[in-house]
């Protein structure tokens, strides 16, 4: 039996899937629908979105465009990035770490428009249904959530078609359609699907839209500079840029160079194992230099502790729990390793290889002094003797003993 809801917030693309959920919102449910479009840099217009909505007779006034992609970058993808998370070692969880900030919106836009639910258009097989609802139940869990392709039975983009022609929907063809499931925002571009179902098959080189390919990227290497501050990046070859135009410049560079191609096969929250495809130009490149400068920065067991959390961070971010305690408090940990985190990364752009060749910092832990190989008057060698036995002494008395 349905819940009686009066007014639901969908998140609208303005595509097949979410006009087709629209209308069948209105149907189903007889109740008033507020359209919601982020722009977080996924590529595409944006703007569309709203005559489409008018032409279901959406209201002008619920009707909500919203640029994103300066709070995004800032309150998401920086403060994921000072973890250095990446996802069973391979995937920089560039979906994942949307679907909070688009949650968090939708439930802000229904306290603003006095709605009692929303709505995705997220399928009941994959890990987004997940990132959202638990996003909305975290900040609002009096919010009736409707997730129609749990209710509906257009399982296939065929009945979705077939409902779109029966109520008079219209879907633009924009040429051929991509046999590919695909994501995009200003972090990444995933796709899945098609032939990449049989996890043997090896991606066509025309699927990837965000890189060439590292054989065509230039014969002759690119040297960049990052400036950092607080763990995060600041300028950009000695020009400040904002979160934002400083991913979107990585982006660039690392589309021009053929950096950021992964395929994977993952394990997704819900049970199944999928393989996905993902291009993170920019976010690659970041990683590579946040490691970087953290490398003369942090105290060792500062680091290595950093790194025994990153994994189970990163799958609370993967499974959808941002909003989480949990991850606040790993956050706050995070965040507190980075007050001296600030300095230069020099970066060598090659092929699909982003290679560190220079890093340098006022506040380095990094001490020629000490570390030389030549002769030093700071570090006495007869030292470690001592340090050695001790660390072996539970060595030693075990060994008498088994002797």
């Amino acid at each position: 039996m349905k819940k009686e809801v009066k007014k639901v917030v969908l998140a609208y693309s303005g595509g097949l899937d979410t006009s087709v959920i629209l209308k069948w919102l209105q149907d189903e449910y007889n109740c008033e629908v507020v359209t919601f479009t982020a722009d977080i840099g996924q590529g595409e217009e944006v703007e569309p979105a709203r005559a489409k909505a008018l032409e279901f007779g959406i209201k002008p006034e619920n009707i909500f465009i919203d640029d994103l992609r300066e709070e995004f970058v800032r309150d998401y993808v920086f403060p994921m990035f000072r973890s250095n998370a990446i996802y069973e070692g391979e995937y920089l969880l560039g979906t994942s770490i949307a679907r909070p900030l688009i949650a968090k919106r939708q439930v802000e836009i229904a306290k603003l428009t006095g709605a009692d639910a929303v709505s995705h258009g997220a399928t009941g097989k994959g890990n987004d249904q997940v990132r959202f609802e638990v996003g909305y139940l975290s900040l609002n869990p009096d919010l009736t959530v409707i997730a129609p392709w749990r209710e509906w039975d257009l399982m296939s983009r065929e009945k979705l078609l077939a409902y779109a022609e029966q109520h008079g929907i219209k879907i633009e063809k924009k040429g051929k359609k991509s046999p590919y499931s695909m994501d995009a925002n200003l972090l990444h571009i995933s796709y899945e699907g098609g032939l990449l179902e049989n996890p043997n098959n090896e991606p066509e080189e025309s699927m990837w839209l965000w890189s060439v390919s590292p054989e065509d990227a230039p014969d002759k290497a690119e040297y960049i500079e990052i400036d950092y501050k607080n763990g995060d990046p600041i300028a950009l070859n000695g020009e400040e840029l904002t979160p934002a135009t400083m991913l979107e410049k990585l982006n660039e560079l690392g589309k021009k160079h053929g950096i950021g191609r992964v395929d994977i096969v993952e394990n997704r929250f819900v049970g199944m194992k999928a393989r996905g495809c993902y291009e993170t130009p920019g976010g690659t490149i970041m990683l590579k230099a946040h490691r970087a400068i953290e490398s003369i920065t942090l105290d060792r067991e500062e680091a290595h502790l950093k790194d025994e959390m990153m994994p189970r961070y990163a799958k609370l971010i993967y499974n959808g729990f941002w909003f989480s305690p949990e991850r606040e408090m790993l956050q706050a940990a995070i965040d507190n390793t980075q007050k001296y985190v600030q300095g230069r990364v020099k970066l060598k752009l090659y092929k699909g290889n982003v290679m560190v060749v220079g890093r340098t910092s006022q506040k380095s832990l990094f001490s020629e002094e000490y570390s030389t190989f030549e002769e030093d008057a700071v570090y006495d060698h007869k030292d470690a003797a001592g340090f050695i036995k001790l660390n072996a002494l539970r060595f030693i008395i075990e060994g008498k003993a088994h002797r």
